[in-house]
């Protein structure tokens, strides 16, 4: 039979459905001369001296953040011989760690070249299959998925240093971590960065619609252009709003939470009655209505209720007549170890654009 199993699925109907996880925290993979193993640090001067200067910069980047830092790194170092600028090993090692811990996103090394890009893009989407919900901010990854974050802007000037897109993954990860869930990273300011590589704004467009996540200078500052994932196909359930970081996040988040409180407070610690279906109904919505009352998800939308299409289909398979039942009594059914429910809600977008029309 396997483990009891929580199959909470949020489809998108007209707007979008949901998800959960806990924010704050980067996972960050390293390869260093000297450092190896894990550790987690809450503050700059937490990090293992040893680490090479490159790496230290690194995860100051991260810790820059945005409104605030990111609550904490987790960090797994591979030992290299030699300069870590010429090893690309596998990430395996450092994968299996993040795997036993709750992050919110996750970096490749400062060196991330697309073999091990493409070797974490595919460990996020298993995990994500399982109930978690990790993100990734890649270098120059078209992944078309709302868990990876195409990072794609190069010669990014910073002091007397110059970076490319992989060794500024961090500091991404740490402005998105770093940003509240009411409001969304679009025109966060990176205050440290003088220059970048430039793009008209039909080329900044171009890269926006193909999934990019880009910097933009506007002639004072460098700023993030818009908070997008890499997604570009729409269907299966996905829909326009998956390309926006907030709302995945969001979604991320209720998933993360609604799927661990069932799980350690509900899943066989209740009979399988109808009365207790309606109490975790009951805990569901209330839950929602803490989230309309955050401001991340809108008033008086959010919905919850026994799912009776799924339910009538189980009872059909089980050889009973549901012809001869009416709606109640399909919800007041038995469904053995079983719970089907539906949940409808509206996550909150940011203003990101703004029409203004001046008469004189």
């Amino acid at each position: 039979m396997g483990l009891p199993s929580i199959n909470i699925v949020f489809q998108t109907v007209a707007d979008n459905s949901i998800k959960m996880s806990q924010k704050g925290v980067v996972g960050m993979i390293l390869q260093d001369p000297i450092v190896e193993g894990a550790f987690t640090i809450t503050k700059v001067s937490d990090m293992d001296t040893r680490f090479s200067e490159e790496n230290k910069l690194y995860i100051e980047r991260a810790f820059t953040g945005y409104i605030n830092q990111p609550r904490s790194l987790v960090i797994y170092a591979i030992k290299v011989t030699g300069e870590p600028e010429e090893q690309f090993p596998s990430l395996k090692a450092g994968l299996d760690y993040m795997a036993t811990q709750q992050i919110d996103y996750l970096v490749g090394p400062y060196t991330t070249n697309e073999t091990q890009a493409t070797e974490i893009k595919t460990w996020i989407l298993e995990r994500r299959k399982e109930n978690t919900t990790p993100k990734a901010i890649l270098p120059k990854l078209a992944a078309d998925s709302e868990a990876i974050i195409n990072f794609s802007t190069d010669a990014i000037t910073v002091g007397e240093k110059t970076y490319q897109a992989n060794a500024f993954c961090s500091r991404i990860a740490g402005l998105i971590a770093g940003t509240p869930m009411t409001i969304s990273c679009t025109y966060a300011p990176l205050t440290e960065v003088s220059n970048i590589e430039r793009k008209n704004k039909s080329d900044m467009d171009t890269a926006i619609d193909n999934g990019e996540f880009i910097l933009m200078h506007d002639g004072k500052k460098v700023k993030v252009a818009r908070g997008v994932t890499s997604l570009k196909t729409i269907g299966e359930g996905k829909n326009e709003i998956f390309k926006k970081i907030k709302i995945v996040e969001a979604l991320d988040m209720i998933r993360y939470d609604l799927a661990t409180t069932i799980e350690d407070t509900y899943i066989g610690k209740f009979a399988n009655s109808y009365d207790n279906k309606c109490l975790l109904l009951t805990a569901i919505k209330g839950y929602f209505l803490e989230m309309e009352a955050a401001g991340i998800l809108q008033e008086g939308t959010s919905s919850v209720e026994i799912d009776l299409d799924a339910q009538t289909a189980f009872l059909k398979e089980k050889g009973t007549n549901v012809n001869e039942m009416d709606e109640q009594e399909i919800r007041e059914a038995d469904t053995e170890d079983k719970v089907f429910l539906k949940a409808t809600v509206k996550v909150l977008d940011a203003i990101e654009e703004v029409s203004l029309n001046v008469a004189v």
